[in-house]
């Protein structure tokens, strides 16, 4: 079974030591139940599979039951907070703490590079940035981007996206994408961060209004009265339009300017207002 300290979801890691105590033995639910002193003995199966949630007090136990130890307990803790924590600002909190003592124990969480770099809108634009700016020193890329960012900002930007594999070094010390395209994909903890990069990219957004000549920005919207069935159509139409936007972007190799594309497709009305009484 895989260390504790690279899951990022609790509920997993509880399926994974009931299939791995399974495949050893004749353990069942009923057995792991009884370990955790719970009366039902599908309370811990329900709660794999997201139809319970663990209280701080079932989760000494279930930590107990499952003789995690020291900091094992801790990070078990942890993704329950995770888990249960009601904003974004909480889980990030726990999420940080999860990274950092899975770093003091050497171990990597697959999820952590992709939380970091959607994180912060710098990681990004420098991504795109470095590579377009060949030799550049931190203080001119920092001078090239918008919002204004540090030197420093930058240093540490583009030394996590060279640790992260997003970027490499060739043997002239010029930044080089590893992949044209970077995706969230289908991950638990990634999009806590990409909904902060939202709010930031909608802020930088605002500034652009009175910040950037018009001839160098384009904003427009529509409002539509629409059905449920009509938004996935939408939905599909502005996957695809993001897609041709990427093939019309990577089909060549030289940057001019950075840009940011914000699709947003959102209700301004409550829902059934067509519900008849």
């Amino acid at each position: 079974m895989k260390d504790i300290l690279t899951y990022t979801s609790y509920r997993q890691y509880i399926a994974d030591y009931y299939a791995d105590k399974k495949a050893k033995s004749a353990f069942t639910w009923q057995d792991f139940a009884d370990e955790a002193g719970f009366s039902s003995r599908v309370y811990l199966k329900y709660v794999s599979e997201g139809r319970f949630n663990l209280s701080e007090e079932a989760t000494i136990r279930v930590a107990k039951a499952m003789h995690l130890v020291d900091y094992e307990r801790e990070f078990f803790a942890e993704m329950v907070k995770f888990d249960n924590a009601k904003t974004d600002a909480d889980k990030k909190t726990h999420f940080r703490k999860m990274l950092s003592m899975a770093e003091a124990h050497k171990a990597k969480i697959l999820e952590g590079d992709a939380f970091r770099y959607f994180e912060s809108w710098k990681h990004q634009v420098l991504r795109e940035l470095a590579p377009a700016m060949p030799g550049a020193k931190p203080l001119a890329l920092a001078h090239a981007c918008r919002p204004d960012i540090t030197a420093a900002e930058v240093t540490a930007a583009l030394s996590f996206l060279v640790k992260a594999g997003l970027l490499k070094k060739d043997e002239q010390g010029r930044y080089i994408q590893t992949d044209t395209y970077v995706s969230t994909g289908p991950m638990d903890v990634t999009p806590v961060a990409v909904r902060g990069l939202h709010r930031q990219m909608g802020e930088i957004a605002l500034e652009a209004i009175e910040g950037v000549p018009q001839d160098q920005r384009h904003f427009s919207g529509l409002t539509l009265g629409i059905t449920r069935d009509a938004y996935g159509e939408i939905v599909q139409k502005i996957a695809e339009f993001r897609k041709e936007l990427v093939a019309i972007a990577t089909r060549d190799s030289a940057t001019d300017e950075v840009y940011r594309l914000n699709v947003q497709f959102f209700p301004m009305t409550k829902k059934g207002i067509n519900k008849k009484g």
